[in-house]
């Protein structure tokens, strides 16, 4: 069991006081926006994540702006990123059923090093000459595939690290370190490029998996419920299995409708960036990466709300403030042309995003049932990997027909249209707030077995 506080006292416990009476509830505030940073292992964790991911930013900045300045090609931008994508849902159904299978700490070491040597070819390339944006895009396609089958692994290894009534928190706070690490690895990407050019950039990121791999090796966790093969049955086959299981849950099934739009239509602005640094703001490398940085510093900003006081706050209405800030947000970013307008617009929507993204994945720890909780979150990541390259895709055509702000408009109202279909009427977004109370296991049928 993971080390830290001793009670069992959730965030609305009672109290009892002099006479048998109950004090009511008290209310968490930002003191407890750290809480479970308390825990030895979720402690490790959470550092060793920053650290890495950190890394993995100043790389994704400078790839991204190395593909520009080669190309000068706002399509292969997205293409490029499109290929960082794309693998991950081709992989997750595998991933999902290895998390649930076996340790996902020893997932998670086999892939962190693999990602590791993959960082190190690419810096080496770079030095080398070998500074062809098919060889950048080529490693990029790997490194997908090799997140593919570790990212079910890294979401549901949170569960093992906190007891229950810290894992509100102890999301949140993930969904923190990575955008902290937004924050902090695109700033510093931007400073790297401007004065030690990109192969600096690609070795930081190699080097920062040294952190990431000294916590896995330093956790250690309490045996847990594995998932058991059934004899003939296939990946595909869990999947489905998976599926059919979510769908009989309403909750679980609107964060996949949620994080789907999220994905598709909110998130593949932000692979514009650098072209909006460029065409529309007119700045450098070290103003771009303050740019890309502003979704992290803006989260950085919410995160002791959300994981403080936000955590006796109903999840529908957590979502809801945050899929609305998000996509006003996107709207407010491609009005303007002052770069000052612009980074405050990336700081509202950075906390937009937080809110929204650790409310999503939140309500599916404490939805799902453990046997399956590899295999849900798995395809939750897929919709997130899928929907984006998607629209990536879609992004890339428009681009070219109506440039980059009018394309930006469109996906921003089309995502404030979900918000009015999930929010509005029979509110799809309530079933957020609902309790586990679902059957542990889903029958199979014929069409779940393999052959």
């Amino acid at each position: 069991m993971p080390e830290g506080p001793a009670s069992g006292l959730g965030p609305e416990a009672s109290v009892p006081v002099a006479g048998g009476a109950a004090e009511p509830p008290r209310r968490p505030g930002l003191r407890e926006a750290v809480a479970a940073l308390r825990y030895r292992n979720f402690a490790l964790f959470w550092t060793g994540a920053l650290l890495s991911n950190s890394g993995t930013w100043i790389q994704t900045v400078a790839v991204a702006y190395v593909v520009y300045q080669i190309t000068g090609s706002a399509t292969l931008v997205s293409i490029s990123s499109f290929l960082q994508f794309l693998p991950l849902m081709v992989m997750g159904p595998w991933g999902g059923s290895l998390a649930d299978r076996y340790d996902r700490r020893t997932i998670l070491l086999a892939g962190q090093s693999g990602l590791a040597v993959l960082a190190t070819v690419l810096w080496l390339a770079w030095v080398a000459g070998f500074d062809s944006i098919w060889v950048i895009m080529g490693l990029i396609l790997i490194s997908g595939f090799v997140n593919g089958v570790t990212i079910p692994a890294w979401q549901a290894f949170v569960s093992e690290l906190v007891p229950r009534e810290a894992l509100l928190n102890a999301v949140t706070l993930n969904s923190t370190q990575f955008n902290g690490a937004r924050a902090f690895g695109p700033a510093l990407g931007g400073l790297v490029l401007a004065t030690l050019g990109a192969g600096a950039a690609f070795l930081f990121n190699a080097l920062s998996f040294i952190a990431v791999l000294v916590a896995l090796l330093l956790i250690r966790t309490a045996p847990r419920e594995m998932a058991v093969k059934v004899e003939g049955e296939s990946v595909w086959d869990t999947f489905r299995l998976a599926i059919r299981y979510s769908r009989q849950r309403p909750g679980i099934l609107t964060t996949f409708i949620v994080v789907a739009a999220l994905g598709g239509l909110g998130s593949p602005f932000l692979q514009l960036l650098p072209v909006f640094a460029a065409e529309v703001f007119v700045v450098g490398a070290v103003a771009y990466g303050f740019l890309q940085a502003g979704l992290g510093i803006g989260s950085l900003v919410a995160a002791p709300l959300i994981a403080g006081p936000g955590t006796a706050m109903r999840r529908s209405w957590l979502a809801t403030v945050g899929m609305v800030s998000y996509g006003v947000s996107m709207l407010a970013f491609v009005a303007t042309s002052n770069y000052v307008v612009g980074m405050a617009a990336l700081l509202v929507a950075g906390g937009g995003y937080l809110c929204l993204a650790s409310t999503l994945n939140t309500t599916i720890q404490l939805q799902v049932d453990e046997v399956m909780r590899g295999k849900v979150l798995a395809f939750y990541v897929i919709l997130l990997t899928a929907s984006l390259p998607l629209g990536l895709a879609v992004q890339a055509a428009l681009v070219g027909v109506i440039g980059v702000r009018w394309t930006t408009v469109v996906f921003g109202v089309a995502f404030l249209a979900v918000f009015g279909w999930a929010g509005v009427g029979r509110s799809h977004l309530a079933h957020l707030d609902d309790d586990r109370a679902a059957p542990a296991t889903v029958e199979r049928t014929d069409a779940d077995q393999g052959p």
